[in-house]
Protein backbone atom coordinates (compact mmCIF):
# COMPACT_ATOMS: atom_id res chain seq x y z
CA UNK A 1 0.00 0.00 0.00
CA UNK A 2 2.70 2.32 1.30
CA UNK A 3 4.59 2.12 -2.51
CA UNK A 4 0.86 3.15 -4.33
CA UNK A 5 0.75 5.79 -2.11
CA UNK A 6 4.05 7.08 -3.42
CA UNK A 7 3.28 6.58 -7.15
CA UNK A 8 0.03 8.91 -6.05
CA UNK A 9 1.80 10.72 -4.36
CA UNK A 10 4.16 11.56 -7.39
CA UNK A 11 1.63 11.79 -9.99
CA UNK A 12 -0.47 14.58 -7.45
CA UNK A 13 3.39 16.38 -7.09
CA UNK A 14 3.48 16.51 -11.10
CA UNK A 15 -0.03 17.78 -11.72
CA UNK A 16 0.97 20.33 -9.05
CA UNK A 17 3.42 21.40 -11.17
CA UNK A 18 1.71 22.19 -14.13
CA UNK A 19 -0.80 23.60 -12.34
CA UNK A 20 -1.40 27.01 -14.28
CA UNK A 21 -2.22 28.97 -11.08
CA UNK A 22 0.05 27.94 -8.37
CA UNK A 23 3.06 25.26 -10.48
CA UNK A 24 6.28 26.25 -11.21
CA UNK A 25 6.81 28.46 -13.97
CA UNK A 26 9.72 26.27 -15.37
CA UNK A 27 7.85 23.15 -15.90
CA UNK A 28 4.46 25.25 -17.49
CA UNK A 29 6.43 26.21 -20.30
CA UNK A 30 7.53 22.68 -21.06
CA UNK A 31 6.18 20.40 -23.79
CA UNK A 32 7.01 17.61 -25.65
CA UNK A 33 9.72 18.69 -27.38
CA UNK A 34 11.07 20.58 -25.05
CA UNK A 35 11.38 17.64 -22.55
CA UNK A 36 13.20 15.61 -24.65
CA UNK A 37 16.50 16.27 -24.46
CA UNK A 38 16.69 15.95 -20.79
CA UNK A 39 14.82 12.46 -21.10
CA UNK A 40 17.91 11.06 -23.47
CA UNK A 41 20.17 13.18 -20.68
CA UNK A 42 18.88 11.08 -17.85
CA UNK A 43 19.05 7.76 -19.93
CA UNK A 44 22.43 8.23 -20.54
CA UNK A 45 22.80 9.14 -16.27
CA UNK A 46 21.22 5.89 -15.47
CA UNK A 47 23.38 4.14 -17.90
CA UNK A 48 26.30 5.47 -16.28
CA UNK A 49 25.33 4.67 -12.62
CA UNK A 50 25.13 1.37 -13.78
CA UNK A 51 28.54 1.04 -15.64
CA UNK A 52 30.01 2.47 -13.14
CA UNK A 53 28.58 0.17 -10.53
CA UNK A 54 26.98 2.88 -8.82
CA UNK A 55 24.35 1.44 -8.10
CA UNK A 56 23.26 3.99 -4.65
CA UNK A 57 23.08 6.64 -7.19
CA UNK A 58 21.07 4.48 -9.28
CA UNK A 59 18.32 4.84 -7.46
CA UNK A 60 17.89 8.49 -7.70
CA UNK A 61 18.55 8.46 -11.65
CA UNK A 62 15.69 5.83 -12.03
CA UNK A 63 13.61 8.17 -10.25
CA UNK A 64 14.87 11.13 -12.61
CA UNK A 65 13.74 9.04 -15.38
CA UNK A 66 10.46 7.83 -14.16
CA UNK A 67 10.06 11.75 -13.67
CA UNK A 68 10.27 11.63 -17.76
CA UNK A 69 7.39 9.53 -18.18
CA UNK A 70 5.73 11.01 -15.78
CA UNK A 71 5.96 14.32 -17.46
CA UNK A 72 5.07 12.81 -20.86
CA UNK A 73 1.88 10.98 -19.09
CA UNK A 74 0.62 14.87 -17.69
CA UNK A 75 1.31 16.80 -20.69
CA UNK A 76 -0.71 14.04 -22.49
CA UNK A 77 -3.53 14.60 -19.79
CA UNK A 78 -4.21 18.17 -20.12
CA UNK A 79 -4.17 17.62 -23.95
CA UNK A 80 -6.76 14.73 -23.32
CA UNK A 81 -4.69 12.05 -25.34
CA UNK A 82 -4.04 9.87 -22.57
CA UNK A 83 -2.56 9.35 -19.22
CA UNK A 84 -0.72 7.63 -17.00
CA UNK A 85 -2.97 4.64 -16.17
CA UNK A 86 -3.32 4.42 -19.78
CA UNK A 87 0.59 4.18 -20.35
CA UNK A 88 1.01 1.08 -17.59
CA UNK A 89 -2.26 -0.83 -19.09
CA UNK A 90 -0.63 -0.45 -22.95
CA UNK A 91 2.64 -1.78 -21.48
CA UNK A 92 1.57 -4.56 -19.23
CA UNK A 93 -0.92 -5.74 -22.73
CA UNK A 94 1.83 -5.21 -24.71
CA UNK A 95 4.60 -7.20 -21.91
CA UNK A 96 2.28 -9.94 -21.88
CA UNK A 97 1.14 -10.36 -25.50
CA UNK A 98 4.87 -10.12 -26.59
CA UNK A 99 5.57 -12.93 -24.30
CA UNK A 100 3.32 -15.98 -25.23
CA UNK A 101 6.10 -18.68 -23.72
CA UNK A 102 5.32 -17.42 -20.07
CA UNK A 103 1.78 -16.35 -20.06
CA UNK A 104 0.09 -17.82 -22.26
CA UNK A 105 1.30 -21.27 -23.90
CA UNK A 106 4.46 -21.57 -20.86
CA UNK A 107 7.01 -23.53 -23.66
CA UNK A 108 9.91 -23.97 -22.25
CA UNK A 109 11.97 -21.87 -25.25
CA UNK A 110 16.23 -20.95 -25.73
CA UNK A 111 16.83 -17.29 -25.75
CA UNK A 112 17.53 -17.99 -29.15
CA UNK A 113 14.39 -18.76 -29.71
CA UNK A 114 12.40 -16.25 -27.56
CA UNK A 115 14.29 -13.62 -29.46
CA UNK A 116 13.19 -15.23 -33.00
CA UNK A 117 9.78 -15.41 -32.05
CA UNK A 118 9.88 -11.32 -30.24
CA UNK A 119 10.75 -10.37 -33.85
CA UNK A 120 7.57 -12.59 -35.11
CA UNK A 121 5.14 -10.84 -32.82
CA UNK A 122 6.82 -7.52 -33.41
CA UNK A 123 6.41 -7.93 -37.25
CA UNK A 124 2.35 -9.15 -36.82
CA UNK A 125 2.25 -5.96 -34.70
CA UNK A 126 3.64 -3.71 -37.43
CA UNK A 127 1.02 -5.74 -40.26
CA UNK A 128 -1.20 -5.14 -37.69
CA UNK A 129 -1.03 -1.33 -37.49
CA UNK A 130 -0.51 -0.72 -41.22
CA UNK A 131 -3.97 -2.66 -42.20
CA UNK A 132 -4.25 -1.78 -45.89
CA UNK A 133 -1.12 -0.32 -46.37
CA UNK A 134 2.67 -1.50 -47.46
CA UNK A 135 4.43 -2.39 -44.32
CA UNK A 136 8.14 -1.59 -43.85
CA UNK A 137 10.78 -3.21 -41.66
CA UNK A 138 12.60 -0.40 -40.05
CA UNK A 139 9.23 1.62 -39.33
CA UNK A 140 9.45 1.53 -35.64
CA UNK A 141 13.04 1.80 -35.43
CA UNK A 142 13.58 5.80 -34.46
CA UNK A 143 15.00 7.51 -37.22
CA UNK A 144 17.69 9.94 -34.87
CA UNK A 145 18.54 6.47 -32.73
CA UNK A 146 22.21 6.41 -32.00
CA UNK A 147 23.61 4.89 -35.37
CA UNK A 148 25.70 1.59 -33.46
CA UNK A 149 22.43 0.58 -31.45
CA UNK A 150 20.14 1.39 -34.43
CA UNK A 151 22.45 -0.96 -36.96
CA UNK A 152 21.80 -3.66 -33.63
CA UNK A 153 18.38 -3.30 -34.23
CA UNK A 154 18.59 -3.54 -37.73
CA UNK A 155 20.36 -6.66 -38.06
CA UNK A 156 18.47 -7.92 -35.44
CA UNK A 157 15.43 -7.39 -37.35
CA UNK A 158 16.40 -9.17 -40.28
CA UNK A 159 18.13 -12.12 -38.04
CA UNK A 160 14.07 -12.74 -37.04
CA UNK A 161 13.54 -13.18 -40.33
CA UNK A 162 16.03 -15.78 -41.07
CA UNK A 163 18.87 -13.72 -42.55
CA UNK A 164 22.06 -13.91 -40.49
CA UNK A 165 25.30 -15.91 -40.03
CA UNK A 166 24.64 -19.33 -38.06
CA UNK A 167 27.34 -18.17 -35.66
CA UNK A 168 29.52 -15.13 -34.93
CA UNK A 169 32.35 -16.61 -37.09
CA UNK A 170 30.41 -15.48 -40.18
CA UNK A 171 30.17 -11.82 -39.19
CA UNK A 172 33.97 -12.06 -38.10
CA UNK A 173 34.92 -13.33 -41.72
CA UNK A 174 33.22 -10.14 -43.12
CA UNK A 175 34.72 -8.12 -40.59
CA UNK A 176 37.85 -9.21 -42.13
CA UNK A 177 36.26 -8.64 -45.54
CA UNK A 178 35.82 -5.33 -45.23
CA UNK A 179 39.00 -4.58 -44.00
CA UNK A 180 40.43 -5.53 -46.77
CA UNK A 181 37.43 -3.96 -48.57
CA UNK A 182 38.92 -0.55 -47.03
CA UNK A 183 42.60 -0.82 -47.45
CA UNK A 184 41.88 -1.15 -51.24
CA UNK A 185 39.59 2.27 -51.35
CA UNK A 186 42.06 3.81 -48.97
CA UNK A 187 44.74 3.03 -51.75
CA UNK A 188 42.96 5.02 -54.11
CA UNK A 189 41.61 8.20 -52.60
CA UNK A 190 41.82 7.94 -48.52
CA UNK A 191 39.15 10.92 -49.27
CA UNK A 192 36.63 9.61 -51.81
CA UNK A 193 32.89 8.76 -50.96
CA UNK A 194 33.78 5.29 -51.57
CA UNK A 195 36.72 5.04 -48.71
CA UNK A 196 34.28 6.72 -46.23
CA UNK A 197 31.11 3.88 -47.93
CA UNK A 198 33.97 1.01 -46.88
CA UNK A 199 34.72 2.62 -43.47
CA UNK A 200 31.02 2.41 -42.89
CA UNK A 201 30.55 -1.24 -44.08
CA UNK A 202 32.93 -1.61 -41.69
CA UNK A 203 31.38 -0.52 -38.68
CA UNK A 204 28.17 -2.30 -39.84
CA UNK A 205 30.00 -5.76 -39.52
CA UNK A 206 31.80 -4.98 -36.54
CA UNK A 207 28.62 -4.42 -34.62
CA UNK A 208 26.71 -7.79 -36.13
CA UNK A 209 29.95 -9.56 -34.44
CA UNK A 210 29.47 -7.83 -31.11
CA UNK A 211 25.09 -8.93 -31.87
CA UNK A 212 26.63 -12.42 -32.08
CA UNK A 213 28.43 -12.73 -28.82
CA UNK A 214 25.34 -11.09 -27.31
CA UNK A 215 27.14 -7.31 -26.84
CA UNK A 216 26.03 -4.31 -27.05
CA UNK A 217 27.96 -2.36 -29.10
CA UNK A 218 27.13 1.59 -28.01
CA UNK A 219 28.04 0.20 -24.46
CA UNK A 220 31.05 -1.69 -26.07
CA UNK A 221 32.27 1.73 -27.77
CA UNK A 222 31.51 3.51 -24.29
CA UNK A 223 33.91 1.31 -22.07
CA UNK A 224 36.44 1.69 -25.05
CA UNK A 225 36.32 5.58 -24.91
CA UNK A 226 36.26 5.38 -21.20
CA UNK A 227 39.83 2.60 -21.45
CA UNK A 228 41.47 5.21 -23.43
CA UNK A 229 40.65 8.34 -22.06
CA UNK A 230 41.80 6.70 -18.28
CA UNK A 231 45.15 5.55 -20.24
CA UNK A 232 45.53 8.51 -21.49
CA UNK A 233 45.26 10.46 -18.26
CA UNK A 234 47.91 7.97 -16.66
CA UNK A 235 50.73 9.02 -20.19
CA UNK A 236 49.92 12.92 -19.22
CA UNK A 237 51.29 11.44 -15.27
CA UNK A 238 54.23 10.03 -16.39
CA UNK A 239 55.16 12.29 -18.56
CA UNK A 240 55.11 14.94 -16.16
CA UNK A 241 57.00 12.89 -13.54
CA UNK A 242 59.88 12.87 -15.50
CA UNK A 243 59.40 16.31 -16.51
CA UNK A 244 57.81 16.59 -19.69
CA UNK A 245 54.31 17.19 -21.01
CA UNK A 246 51.95 16.30 -23.63
CA UNK A 247 52.80 20.12 -25.17
CA UNK A 248 56.42 19.36 -25.39
CA UNK A 249 56.71 15.49 -25.86
CA UNK A 250 57.73 14.14 -28.93
CA UNK A 251 55.47 11.35 -30.46
CA UNK A 252 57.41 8.57 -30.01
CA UNK A 253 58.14 9.72 -26.16
CA UNK A 254 54.29 9.53 -25.99
CA UNK A 255 54.01 6.50 -27.38
CA UNK A 256 57.13 5.09 -25.46
CA UNK A 257 55.07 6.59 -22.13
CA UNK A 258 51.44 4.69 -23.74
CA UNK A 259 53.18 1.41 -23.61
CA UNK A 260 54.77 1.26 -20.42
CA UNK A 261 51.38 2.22 -19.12
CA UNK A 262 49.92 -0.66 -20.85
CA UNK A 263 52.26 -2.66 -19.27
CA UNK A 264 51.33 -2.13 -15.60
CA UNK A 265 48.88 -3.95 -13.36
Amino acid sequence: MEKQNSLSELLAIMAKLRDPQSGCPWDLKQDFNSIVPHTLEEAYEVADCIERGDYTELKAELGDLLFQVVFYAQLAKEQALFDFDDVVSVLNNKLIRRHPHVFADQQALTDTQVAQQWQQIKAQERKDKNTGEATSLWQDIPVNLPALSKAKKIQQRVAGLGFDWPTYHGALDKVAEEVDEVKEALAVDPYSEHTAEELGDLLFATVNVARHIKRDPEQLLRSANDKFSSRFQKVQAYLQVKGQSLDTASLEEMDAAWEAIKKQP
